[in-house]
């Protein structure tokens, strides 16, 4: 059986293609980017979602798409028309939530109106993140300079999330599912500063900022951070048409859920095994 990973070398798309090559299975890995590093074994083809004709899906029985509303359609009739049977996407708790109108949920009904078996993964917040939007600071300065230092958060370790879209492409069982995601603890942002300084042997001070600062902040590093600072410091809601974030209750949200342990039958892993799964980023 050959899987097609699409995003292969975004967060999670890595850790899909690992653990499917761990399992024993044949992986066709699609990215834009010449430089990517695979396992050796998997075939590597240079190809690019907003060209879905640049995919081949030949031989592909199953695959992970990751989210590109704008060609989700044509993407998944191709495969649909070409043999996939099966398709495992990676979506957002965003779309549980209300907040996703435009971007993950258009893919998640391209793809269960396409005929194919499918399941949905919905993660909330990723533990790499804070590797995207503090790692530059902790690299020069083991500061973390950053608004509401007491905001909570479940994040989630990458592998948890690539673990659980691979139950659902190997194993049966899984499909006409979505799968909502978080870590098992819920931690605060001076916390996980703290448990990166703690895998790191080294203290890293969090310096509380306002938001309008942190946004500078954002956008002076560039990157991911910088593309998505006004969302992610309250300037603009997720997605237009969405649920408001000011309408949510975040008591009733904010609990770890059990999903990762009842899918993969282990406990997801906390924030203190990632920062020590990814010290060596943050040097």
């Amino acid at each position: 059986m050959k899987v097609l990973v699409t995003g292969a070398t975004g967060h999670i798309g890595r850790h899909v293609v690992a653990q499917l090559v761990e399992a024993g299975h044949e992986v066709r890995a699609v990215t834009r980017r010449t430089d990517a590093v695979f396992p050796p074994g998997v075939e590597v083809v240079r190809g690019d979602l907003l060209k879905p004709d640049s995919i081949p899906f030949d031989g592909v029985s199953r695959m992970y798409l990751f989210p590109e509303p704008r060609t989700a359609v044509d993407v998944v009739t191709r495969a649909r028309e070409a043999g996939v049977t099966r398709i495992v996407t990676l979506s957002s708790g965003a779309v549980t939530g209300g907040f996703d109108t435009d971007f993950q949920l258009p893919v998640e009904q391209a793809v269960e109106a396409s005929g194919c078996e499918w399941t949905h993964v919905r993660p909330g917040d990723f533990a790499s993140n804070t590797l995207r939007l503090w790692g530059p600071m902790i690299r020069t300065s083991r500061v973390v300079r950053y608004a509401q230092p007491e905001a909570p958060s479940l994040a989630i370790h990458d592998g948890d999330v690539a673990a659980v879209a691979v139950a659902a492409l190997l194993a049966d069982g899984h499909a006409g599912r979505w799968y909502d995601l978080t870590g098992p603890e819920l931690l605060t942002r001076r916390d996980q500063v703290a448990a990166i300084g703690a895998a790191l042997g080294e203290e890293v001070r969090f310096e509380e900022v306002s938001a309008a600062e942190a946004r500078e902040i954002l956008r002076a590093q560039g990157g991911w951070g910088a593309e998505n600072a006004d969302f992610l410091l309250g300037f603009e809601e997720y997605s237009a048409g969405g649920t408001s974030m000011e309408d949510v209750d975040w008591s009733e949200m904010l609990v770890p859920l059990p999903t990762v342990a009842e899918v993969l039958g282990r406990p997801a892993r906390t924030f203190a095994q990632w920062a020590g799964d990814n010290v060596e980023a943050f040097r």
